[in-house]
């Protein structure tokens, strides 16, 4: 077994077997290579296949039995009654983020439970590294919100030991594609960028450009809810009136391909922007070209952040009840272990959206 890592044999061959479960390529029940089978795959001594087994045993990964040989143990640990609640977000750091934790801790405390609070930054690898991580405690159910939603999910597997050990999960604001038939709280994002969208065209606006995230279900609900608007208008959809983002570049390309449109001299009248950041940025980006905001280009966001409702300019956007969805999260949570069936259930799953108009669009003025 290679062992530049510098880690210690015994302990490279355990996490590789751990690895190997928790993947689903050893499934549960199933009978691992004999110590000598595994001293000629992994060409190491008996001794050191043996302290790995006895860690992985310890941890309740395998079991033991005399005389039959080892096999992966039917639940890798005894999880329920932890009083434990995992949470997954895809950054701490979002505006969005500690009211929707406030509400959470309000109902979960309420009823005996502790936050296990974990990110990934929105990437699928550490999505899937933090679900490892987790199967290894002791939880009684899972919040989270998916990476890259918008995009299948690789890990699936993880997902399925989850519902093997009874592990209820919810997801919140984004479900993958292949997923969606497990529980969800979700914004109705669809309609939200139709009101901001619908909000445009009765003030007057015809060339509305459309800023969408591209790897989260949201960003496809909302462009979604803009093409919506624009055909019941009699507004000709068109594609290059769009400027896709991901999360590796949110920072820099919506801003620099707006840049781009306007030094093609693309006529615009106002900007559908993904969220309330994408809208300052945005914004900021117009003035620079010495554009008036409302005046010249009505500019919307998403959300209602604080950062929107305190900018010189107030942003017209969509309500987002954080602490509220957070509440809801802790109450579908509970139910799923309580096991309460789905038409009994009284949390919402869709959250209906809110058109807050503010300073950034204005009525578009006649020439």
């Amino acid at each position: 077994m290679d062992n530049e890592s510098g880690k210690a044999k015994y302990f490279a061959l355990m996490e590789q077997l751990k690895e190997d479960i928790l993947s689903g390529k050893i499934k549960a029940g199933e009978k691992l290579p004999s110590e000598n089978e595994l001293t000629v795959i992994y060409g190491l001594s008996r001794h050191t296949v043996r302290k790995a087994l006895s860690i992985l045993e310890n941890e309740g990964y395998v079991t033991a039995h005399h005389g039959k040989g080892t096999y992966c143990s039917e639940r890798v640990i005894q999880r329920h009654n932890s009083r434990n609640i995992a949470v997954v977000t895809t950054y701490i750091s979002d505006y969005i983020f500690p009211r929707l934790i406030q509400g959470m801790d309000r109902v979960l405390t309420a009823n005996g439970y502790s936050i296990i609070l974990k990110n990934t930054g929105n990437s699928r690898t550490n999505e899937e590294k933090v679900l490892k991580e987790l199967l290894n405690k002791p939880i009684d159910g899972l919040i989270i919100e998916p990476s890259k939603s918008q995009i299948l999910c690789r890990h699936t597997n993880l997902y399925q030991m989850l519902d093997d050990y009874d592990i209820p999960y919810v997801f919140i604001q984004g479900s993958y594609p292949q997923m969606l038939d497990k529980p969800h709280i979700l914004m109705d994002d669809c309609q939200g960028g139709y009101l901001l969208t619908k909000h445009l065209i009765d003030y007057g606006h015809r060339k509305i450009v459309g800023i969408f995230k591209a790897d989260d279900s949201q960003g496809a609900q909302r462009h979604l809810g803009y093409v919506k608007a624009l055909q019941e208008a009699g507004i000709p959809y068109d594609p290059e009136n769009i400027i896709w983002f991901h999360t590796e570049d949110r920072k820099v390309k919506p801003g620099l391909m707006l840049n781009l449109m306007l030094d093609e001299g693309k006529a615009m009248d106002a900007v559908v922007c993904y969220n309330d950041q994408i809208a300052l940025a945005v914004i900021s980006t117009l003035r620079e070209r010495g554009l008036s905001i409302p005046d010249d280009i009505s500019v919307t966001g998403y959300d209602n952040s604080l950062i929107g409702q305190t900018s010189p300019i107030g942003i017209t956007t969509i309500m987002h009840p954080q602490e509220r969805l957070g509440e809801m999260a802790a109450e579908l949570i509970l139910e799923q272990i309580r096991k309460v069936p789905q038409e009994d259930s009284k949390v919402e799953r869709l959250i209906s959206p809110r058109l807050i108009i503010r300073e950034s669009t204005a009525p578009k003025k006649t020439v």
